[in-house]
C-alpha cells in the first residue's frame, strides 16, 4: 500500500481498470467560494493517489478528468455529492456513473442515524479510521504526512464497503432504489451549484 502526492494532475496510465474511489478536500464547505486542494483517488488495488491544485491552479488536469468522465467508470464516493458539485465547478467535468456509500448506508442501516465514513468502516470492515485532520488547511504549501493519510484513507476503503453495501440493498430489496439515486446524484450536485442547495424542489412547501 503506496499513498503517491502528484501536482496538478493524474499521471498517465497511474490507474488499473474498473470503478475507482474519489474524494476531495477543499478550503471550506461552500463550493464557489472555497477553492478545490486535493483529489484522492484509488482503483481499489491497494494505493492512492493525491493530486493537488496549487492557489491560482488553471485546472488543466486532463488525465484526471478523462477518469472522471469516463462513462464506462464506476466513481465510488462518500458523500458524493459534495465532491461532485466540486469537481463540476473546478475541473469543469460531471462525474458519472457514481455509487455514494452514504446514500447506500441511509437506505439500509436503518437501525442508526450514524452514516459517516468513519462509522461505516468500523462496522462492516472492522477497521478503525482517524478524522483528526478533516478540518485543517488543505490549502497549506506543505501538507504533512498525517494530511495525506487521512486523505488517502477517504479513498481508501470504499471499494470494500461498496461490496459489503450491496449485500445488504439486495437482501433488503432496495438495489434498484438505491441506484435510481445513485443516477440522479449528479444532478442534485448540479442543483447545488445553480443556486438550490438547502432547497428540496420536490417538498409541498
Amino acid at each position: 500500500m503506496t499513498v503517491h502526492f502528484h501536482e496538478e494532475d493524474l499521471p498517465a496510465g497511474a490507474l488499473g481498470p474498473g470503478p475507482v474511489a474519489i474524494d476531495t478536500e477543499t478550503m471550506g464547505l461552500i463550493t464557489p467560494r472555497d477553492r478545490l486542494c486535493l483529489v484522492q483517488i484509488s482503483d481499489g488495488s491497494g494505493d492512492e493517489h493525491l493530486i493537488r491544485f496549487g492557489p491560482g491552479s488553471s485546472f488543466d488536469a486532463p488525465n484526471l478528468k478523462a477518469v472522471v468522465a469516463d462513462p464506462n467508470r464506476l466513481k465510488l464516493f462518500h458523500f458524493g455529492r459534495f465532491d461532485i458539485a466540486a469537481m463540476q465547478h473546478y475541473l469543469g467535468v460531471l462525474a458519472q456513473p457514481v455509487y455514494c456509500t452514504k446514500i447506500a448506508s441511509r437506505l439500509v442501516r436503518t437501525y442508526t442515524d450514524r452514516h459517516g465514513l468513519k462509522e461505516l468502516v468500523r462496522e462492516l470492515l472492522g477497521q478503525e479510521i482517524s478524522k483528526q485532520q478533516q478540518t485543517s488547511d488543505w490549502g497549506a504549501p506543505y501538507l504533512s504526512d498525517a494530511q495525506r493519510d487521512y486523505a488517502a484513507s477517504d479513498v481508501r476503503y470504499l471499494h470494500g464497503l461498496k461490496a459489503e453495501l450491496d449485500k445488504r440493498l439486495a437482501r433488503e430489496g432496495r438495489t434498484e432504489l438505491a441506484q435510481a439515486c445513485f443516477d440522479f446524484l449528479p444532478h442534485r450536485a448540479l442543483l447545488d451549484i445553480a443556486g438550490w442547495p438547502e432547497t428540496d424542489i420536490f417538498a409541498h412547501m
